[in-house]
């Protein structure tokens, strides 16, 4: 355990972007009832996770993080669950396939409830309400009854959680993740994309590798890990009462973990290195994750990762970096030449959306052509530094929303009215999420082809 760390510590600590409940007796209520639930997952999860990325950190892997920018009460339908899954699915084989190395399969789902705010109130004409917070905190309806902190919405938050968990679970597991339907889905894809042509030559070079396969008698019938896969979730942990109330000891180690997910990251607005969220997060012996944006200097990054991964253990933290298409080559750099100087074994992954949030029509968005142009430096600045792009991390999902701008099939400024389904930030399509996993499947073998991708992160 580390020293001087208890699960309830960080209460010492300053703290940002915590809610204000008016009624804390009920609080303590909801946490006390918290903590005496079953675990949403459990240690050895988080371990066989950490241990995947491990094997991403040496540079023998891909992270392919994503899901929704918040989760919502109202839309916790099996349908969305199936389709957000199905074209993660897609999205994991393409990147496979295009850097010839297993993909470590995260969701940002059950536990993606909680968002920081850049203001603490929200204004429309001359009434100002406190901001929506996500749905474990208040209600997003503009209206001074939903916007008050409910502490009974964390119990709400966690059967959800639960209920997405099972359903994901025998996904993974039950035959839904079969690469046989996993490829069809794709095809259909190529054959509907305006883009299509571009694409064709990676997919139906998936196909005559399937085609061989099945030939020599490696199906799905007689191979599981061709029907079976690993999926582990991850959420920002923003709301520290209800990560405490999750936390346990594991049996095995004596350890805590906070098993309200198998990986929980810490957001670019929380990153104080005294302050409340690196204090609880250094504890628990998660996989950790850490948002880098513009106006992280390298010293405080190098004392974030000595505070949380002393033991320099490969796995244990993955550095997340979201800086906008345009400032990737001014703060990366950087970053990386200190994180190696140092020997750090850590996992860099890209977040190509939070940094490139415009407002066009009314509407949040992000142009498509951003969030490839951040990718792209991405790997360009990893490959001129000689280190490993081992990652991305998206908000997207399953449904033919209209969010972001751009694409194959070219959502215009006009279009984003249509289906602007978020209740936060705008996200991918299904067909923009697997259209960008293409692209970076395309950077992925490049690096292959050329050697560079062979070069771990601190190889």
């Amino acid at each position: 355990m580390a020293d001087n760390w208890t699960p309830d510590s960080w209460r010492s600590k300053p703290i940002l972007q915590v809610p204000n409940y008016p009624d804390h007796a009920k609080l303590e209520v909801v946490e006390k009832r918290l903590s005496s639930f079953p675990p949403l997952v459990f240690a050895g999860e988080a371990r066989s996770l950490k241990s995947h990325l491990a094997d991403v950190c040496e540079g023998n892997g891909f992270l392919l993080q994503g899901g929704d920018c918040a989760e919502s009460f109202a839309e916790h339908e099996a349908d969305n669950i199936r389709d957000f899954f199905r074209v993660f699915l897609q999205m994991a084989a393409v990147l496979t396939f295009g850097g010839s190395k297993p993909v470590v399969k995260i969701g940002r789902i059950a536990g993606q409830f909680a968002k920081p705010r850049s203001s603490d109130i929200e204004k429309k004409n001359d009434v100002e309400l406190p901001s929506y917070r996500g749905d474990i905190i208040n209600g997003i309806d503009f209206d001074e009854a939903s916007r008050i902190p409910d502490p009974e919405r964390q119990i709400m938050a966690y059967r959800q959680s639960a209920a997405t968990l099972n359903l994901l679970r025998a996904f993974a597991q039950g035959g839904y993740a079969n690469l046989e339907n996993v490829h069809q889905w794709t095809m259909d894809f190529v054959a509907g994309s305006p883009q299509g042509a571009r694409y064709s030559e990676l997919a139906d070079r998936i196909s005559e590798t399937m085609q061989f396969m099945s030939s020599i008698g490696i199906t799905a019938e007689n191979h599981s890990k061709l029907r079976e896969t690993e999926f582990f979730t991850s959420h920002e942990a923003l709301l520290l009462g209800y990560e405490q109330a999750m936390t346990r000891t594991d049996s095995t180690s004596g350890d805590f973990y906070t098993t309200s997910g198998h990986m929980i990251w810490i957001g670019d607005r929380t990153r104080q290195l005294d302050h409340a969220h690196v204090e609880f997060c250094r504890g628990v012996k998660n996989p950790i994750g850490l948002k880098c944006g513009p106006s992280l200097e390298t010293d405080d990054l190098l004392n974030l990762i000595d505070r949380l991964n002393p033991e320099n253990e490969a796995g244990r933290l993955t550095l997340i970096a979201r800086f906008g298409h345009d400032k990737v080559e001014q703060h990366l750099p950087q970053l990386i030449r200190a994180v190696e100087k140092e020997g750090k074994k850590v996992v860099w992954s890209c977040d190509p959306m939070h940094g490139n949030t415009i407002s066009a029509g009314g509407y949040k968005t992000r142009p498509f052509d951003r969030v490839l142009g951040e990718v792209q430096s991405f790997f360009d600045v990893h490959r001129a530094e000689g280190t490993y792009a081992g990652g991305m991390h998206v908000e997207m999902t399953g449904k033919n929303v209209t969010e972001c701008m751009g694409g194959a099939k070219a959502i215009t400024e006009a279009d984003l009215q249509d289906r602007y389904h978020t209740h936060c930030d705008p996200r991918l399509n299904a067909d923009q999420a697997l259209e960008l996993s293409f692209l970076v499947a395309e950077l992925l073998k490049k690096d292959r082809d050329s050697g560079t991708s062979k070069v771990a992160v601190n190889g």
